[in-house]
């Protein structure tokens, strides 16, 4: 018994043909058998070299035919192309094929298109079996090693639901990806179904469930604000017109990282328009380190802290609400069972604290990205993946960046991080909170660096301008009046700025100087200017 194995590229009229000329012999010898294998234009070269490659032969063209030996088993023996089978039909069976070339391209059309509607219908049914597909982007940055375990231990997604993980980045790091799939493979989580890299950009993010938008590493200097923050507008719209292209439908995009997190996402809402609803932006790494700094001045641990509201800019200008915080467990005169809990502004009596160290401490680590190390970022992004699927704690209030629809005053357009709760599959802002409008100050000085952000990175605004209070004014005119001041009194005797320097007490100058960092930085300049003098009138 004779069977044939002929493959070919779905387009290619010579497979057509040596198709046909294969059924017609099948159909009239008992004994002829044929296996056809139809590959896709776009994978057809590589899927050749395999072959090729795995039983030693030489071939470049499509279609490809060889002849299994059923009889003995072993490796395949090649007949060659379109025209050795030609030639092996006509010396064996006597049979040849007469068609016309027009035909043949009009076949090899019709075999494109059912090949691709047959591909289709596999997909389909793959996704009622399929795993879970997850895509991480900028899969060699540090915050990605420790998001690894955690996706792969079954606590995000749940023991039942296998994954299937892609880790994608630039060409440059394919060897650090190969390394990275080598690792996770060897946890051999029974959750992990597969792991794979991938470098090609027209491939990235295919039949994607889920997308994991990690800080991206560049290699390019960045001079300025301005550059910076229109440095991420490539990035954005590739990811997201891939995203909108190749993922799944029901894609579910969370964007992660201490640098420019709602400008990020604004921009892939943008060039993502059909799943902008379901793109959020992760602020529990915010909303953690306040609790944390809650917790070390109450001396409690930070699981006991609940619903700290984050709002605004996730990794910029932001304000801390502790109106509707609670403490749980606090060892205090007043007790109560597991679920008793106080409001913490209740039980801090150290007001200043609140207002003046705590801001400042929390200021200073979402401007900088200081702490917000990867095991932060990664626990951040997990937890928020865990509550999309299955939901937040009942009651409790969580802080997310979403895009704004006007609730709370908030302009439109923007992604603003506000309170919210998990539920059913999705996200809900708790928009009957009572007691929580934000004065318009406070409002304004966040949406304005927002909308700054979007209008600079797009190009329709040249320099970005930092939104100041009329108080920050008053005290920036008042240090300008007072640097313009020290000049002139400077420029007097020395021994006249002596005189006048040991004269102003102590309390005379907090008087003129009632913002501390004005009169820090008026002392400093003051001391420098001296110290060049000194140096000046030193003799040799």
């Amino acid at each position: 018994m004779a069977k044939f194995v002929i493959a070919g590229r779905a387009d290619c009229p010579y497979y057509a043909k040596t198709e046909l000329l294969a059924d017609y012999l099948q159909k009239n010898l008992p004994d002829f058998q044929i296996y056809k294998i139809t590959q896709h234009p776009d994978v057809w070269e590589e899927w050749l070299k395999d072959v090729c490659e795995k039983n030693k032969w030489n071939h470049k063209k499509s279609p490809i035919i060889w002849r299994e030996l059923l009889d003995r088993g072993g490796k395949g023996l090649l007949l060659g192309g379109y025209n050795e089978f030609l030639e092996h039909a006509q010396l064996y069976y006597d049979v040849t094929s007469n068609m016309m070339t027009e035909l043949m391209m009009v076949i090899a059309h019709e075999n494109l298109e059912a090949h691709i509607e047959k591909e289709l219908e596999k997909e389909t049914q793959k996704d009622l079996i399929s795993p879970l597909q997850v895509w991480i982007t900028s899969a060699t940055s540090p915050a990605c090693y420790n998001l690894l375990p955690i996706l792969t231990s079954g606590e995000v997604f749940g023991m039942q639901t296998e994954i299937s993980l892609t880790l994608f980045d630039k060409e440059q790091s394919e060897e650090l990806l190969k390394s990275l799939v080598m690792e996770t493979q060897d946890l051999a989580s029974p959750v992990l179904r597969r792991v794979s890299s991938c470098t090609t950009e027209k491939y990235a993010f295919h039949q994607a469930h889920v997308v994991i938008i990690l800080d991206d590493s560049t290699e390019e200097e960045v001079y300025g604000l301005e550059e910076c923050l229109r440095s991420k507008v490539p990035l954005c719209r590739l990811y997201g017109n891939l995203i909108e292209k190749n993922a799944h439908e029901s894609v579910r995009v969370i964007v992660g990282g201490k640098t420019f997190v709602n400008l990020k996402t604004v921009l892939l809402m943008m060039n993502a328009p059909s799943i902008a609803h379901n793109i959020i932006a992760v602020a529990l790494g915010v909303e953690g380190q306040a609790k944390a700094a809650i917790a070390r001045k109450l001396k409690t641990t930070a699981s006991c802290i609940k619903d700290v509201i984050i709002w605004g800019n996730i990794s910029g200008n932001n304000y801390v609400d502790l109106r509707k915080t609670r403490v749980y467990k606090y060892d205090s005169a007043i007790w109560g069972p597991p679920e008793f809990s106080r409001p913490v502004l209740d039980v801090i009596f150290d007001s200043e604290w609140v207002k003046r160290e705590f801001v400042m401490t929390i200021k200073s680590l979402t401007s900088t990205g200081k702490q917000f190390g990867r095991i932060l970022a990664s626990h951040s992004i997990a937890t928020t993946l865990k509550y999309w699927y299955h939901g937040s704690p009942p009651g409790e209030i969580v802080s997310l960046g979403v895009l704004s629809e006007g609730q709370f005053g908030i302009p439109e357009g923007i992604v603003f991080s506000m309170p919210v709760k998990f539920e059913n599959g999705t996200w809900v802002v708790l928009t009957d909170l009572p007691d929580v409008e934000i004065s318009q100050q406070i409002m304004t000085r966040m949406t304005s660096d927002l909308i700054q952000e979007k209008l600079v990175a797009l190009g329709d605004m040249l320099t970005f301008q930092p939104y100041h209070s009329e108080t920050e004014l008053s005290l920036r005119d008042r240090r300008l009046s007072l640097a313009s001041t020290d000049d002139k009194q400077e420029e007097q005797s020395d021994h006249q700025d002596s005189i006048f320097s040991d004269q102003a007490p102590d309390d005379e100058k907090d008087a003129v100087l009632s913002d501390a960092e004005i009169a820090n930085m008026a002392r400093q300049d003051r001391s420098r200017k001296v110290g060049q003098r000194n140096r000046l009138r030193k003799p040799s």
